[in-house]
């Protein structure tokens, strides 16, 4: 009830979050719904719905993780002082904000069921000409227990991860959250060696797969079906180094910005990058690692199949991926800043001029850009390369 009741009266650029992260789960839970229904009308196929719903596990993943870092930057469930009087210390406030994420991913759910019953025709018969009968299974019943579960998804392992991110770590919590710019962290993070190394094993795997034929190919959602499992995997492995290495490529802009005798500004916006590398680095890698496999993906497209190869389903996918990931960097973005506020406004107040903090952020934002453009377009030309031929 108390979570209903901050939701209620939440700030509106936090409950536009909120709404964001109810429609991801609303398109994670009509994608699942939509493999029950293939599953349905198509009985024959028995493998084929087991791997549709593992290929639902990257639009799920994206959507957990928007959905944690809209928590994380709730204002409602962030501790001040006084709370834990009234009974809301650390542990109750993270209860609190998995019961919102909860409250969230749940209103997403009811909103993809009546979107897949309406579809299906199970209100006042088939809309859209009868179009996505087949895709459904229009007049074949559902089990409304599997219904149930595959809704059930998004919002238990939403909660999960929420409750897991923000459980209280009160050994760690005090030094990260005084730290600030000026007390930044100056070791490498620890992932970028093995960010490399699950980049370079991804990319070896997937040209060993595209050179041999790797196996039969996946029957995922659309007509988008020759992929072979082995080069689906070399793509994960991929990403997944590139989400570890993020926070290390970061912390290193950070460090070339302050070498050779910086000025004010790259000092600044150095310190900055450096204190922020975890926080802000993972988002970025997981960014690159999506924009690197959807430009891989178009260049395949455009060399081998046909106008209509995707599919629909295919395009929600891809659509929730690239949605949730870029909102997760932002939001990523919006923490940080917030997180440097007192520090900013300490400069300001000993006289340090607003032109160059914004020439800071511009510095930080363009530096990133460099390293990470050329990076992501490296990775799926790399990626590309093994299935053009």
């Amino acid at each position: 009830m108390l979570a209903l009741r901050l939701t209620r009266g939440t700030h509106p650029l936090v409950l536009a979050r909120r709404l964001l992260v109810a429609a991801a789960s609303a398109g994670v839970g009509f994608l699942l719904l939509c493999t029950l229904g293939h599953a349905l009308g198509h009985p024959e196929q028995s493998p084929a719905p087991a791997l549709r719903l593992l290929w639902c596990v990257l639009p799920l993943a994206a959507t957990v993780q928007f959905a944690v870092a809209v928590a994380r930057t709730d204002p409602g469930t962030r501790p001040r002082p006084g709370l834990s009087a009234i009974g809301l210390g650390p542990a109750r406030l993270t209860l609190l904000a998995a019961a919102s994420t909860a409250v969230t991913c749940v209103l997403g759910s009811a909103v993809a069921l009546l979107l897949y019953l309406h579809l299906r025709g199970d209100f006042t018969g088939l809309p859209l000409d009868g179009a996505a009968a087949g895709l459904l299974a229009a007049g074949l019943p559902v089990p409304f227990a599997a219904v149930l579960t595959l809704l059930a998804v998004v919002p238990v392992t939403a909660t999960a991860a929420t409750a897991l991110a923000l459980r209280p770590r009160a050994t760690r919590a005090a030094p990260e959250e005084a730290e600030g710019v000026a007390g930044a962290d100056e070791s490498m993070p620890s992932g970028l060696p093995w960010g490399v190394a699950l980049v370079a094993i991804g990319l070896a795997v997937e040209t060993y797969a595209g050179r041999n034929g790797g196996g039969e190919g996946l029957p995922l959602p659309g007509r988008f079906d020759g992929s072979p499992a082995a080069v689906l995997a070399g793509w994960v492995l991929t990403a997944i180094g590139l989400a570890t290495a993020g926070p290390g490529l970061v912390h290193g802009c950070g460090r070339l910005l302050q070498a050779v005798r910086p000025g004010a500004v790259r000092l600044l916006a150095g310190r900055v990058l450096t204190a922020e590398a975890r926080r802000v680095g993972r988002p970025l890698g997981v960014v690159c690692a999506v924009l690197s496999g959807l430009l891989a993906a178009a260049t395949l497209y455009a060399s081998h199949t046909g106008p209509d190869a995707f599919g629909p389903l295919t395009g929600l996918g891809a659509t929730l991926v690239l949605a949730c990931t870029g909102a997760t960097l932002l939001t990523a973005a919006l923490e940080s800043r917030q997180s440097r506020a007192p520090v900013t406004e300490a400069l300001l107040r000993v006289g340090a001029p607003p032109g160059a903090l914004r020439k800071a952020a511009l510095l930080r934002t363009g530096v990133l850009l460099a390293v990470f453009l050329p990076l992501t377009w490296a990775v799926a030309q790399l990626a590309a390369l093994p299935l053009k031929g």
